[in-house]
């Protein structure tokens, strides 16, 4: 049974427990021109003392002058594609503490897994051996999240939401290595572009 073998495969899981953030190759030099006057994109986001819904908007303005691929699909929610991958982020502010981007991945599970008692053991057993991410059930386990968080002060660095999206793909790459051939028929990203409205400015 196919959630017998994603289970005793999800069991074994220890290599992302240590998962990092990849270092970034080294850049050969490039000549700039001081006649060039293009827009050049943001480094760094100021957030600090925006309200959620501000914030992302920045964010989204951010994340499309830096050349990614991102839509509004709410007011607090921004969705980026990354590589072959798409991310919700929310930016969550805190004029008191600390600031935070939530930076999740979603998942459909199959008719066939929600029902089976193995898939809340799997999830609880990812959560207690790998530290890159939080796995949650949501709709009666028809829906797997995938959550990690940025934290910071103010302002964020497109860089650094860069490196964390980077680190979470790789640490689902090896998750992925570990299932059973096939699973990807029963589990699926589920395409937040594609599925959701933008919102209008």
């Amino acid at each position: 049974m196919k959630t017998l073998l994603i289970s005793a495969s999800l069991l074994g899981l220890t290599a992302c427990a240590a998962t990092a953030p990849s270092q970034t190759s080294a850049i050969d030099p490039v000549v700039v021109q001081d006649n060039v006057s293009a827009p050049v994109a943001p480094k760094v986001v100021e957030l600090g003392g925006l309200t959620n819904e501000a914030a992302a908007e920045r964010l989204y303005q951010a994340l499309i002058n830096a050349n990614y691929l991102a839509t509004k699909v709410a007011p607090t929610k921004v969705a980026v594609q990354f590589g072959d991958n798409q991310f919700l982020l929310e930016p969550s502010i805190n004029s008191a503490g600390i600031d935070r981007i939530l930076m999740n991945r979603f998942y459909a599970v199959h008719p066939q897994l929600q029902a089976s008692q193995e898939l809340p053991v799997v999830i609880g057993t990812l959560n207690q051996k790998l530290s890159f991410a939080k796995f949650v059930l949501l709709d009666q386990g028809a829906v797997i999240q995938i959550q990690g968080t940025v934290t910071f002060a103010d302002r964020v660095e497109i860089e650094e939401l860069r490196r964390f999206m980077l680190w979470t793909n790789g640490g689902l790459a090896q998750v992925a290595q570990s299932l059973p051939d096939g699973i990807d028929q029963y589990i699926r990203p589920i395409p937040l572009m594609q599925q959701m409205v933008p919102v209008k400015p």
